[in-house]
């Protein structure tokens, strides 16, 4: 799965710890999501759209193949 999460957090001046920081996460998870690596929970990504102030589907781009 895809994510937006690296270019909205360099759009707000973020770092990866910041954004760990304030998702209760630890920077390694930041860098799996924004590489790919890892699927968020339904919480987790629940937690990063409202933090963007976005949906879901704003932030992680599903590929269904």
């Amino acid at each position: 799965m895809k994510t937006r999460i690296q270019e909205l957090r360099k759009e707000r001046r973020l770092s990866q710890a910041d954004l760990a920081e304030a998702m209760d996460v630890t920077r390694q998870t930041i860098i799996s999501l924004e590489k790919g690596r890892y699927n968020a929970s339904l919480e987790l990504a629940y937690k990063l759209a409202k933090y963007f102030g976005l949906s879901i589907e704003e932030v992680f781009i599903f590929d269904e193949k």
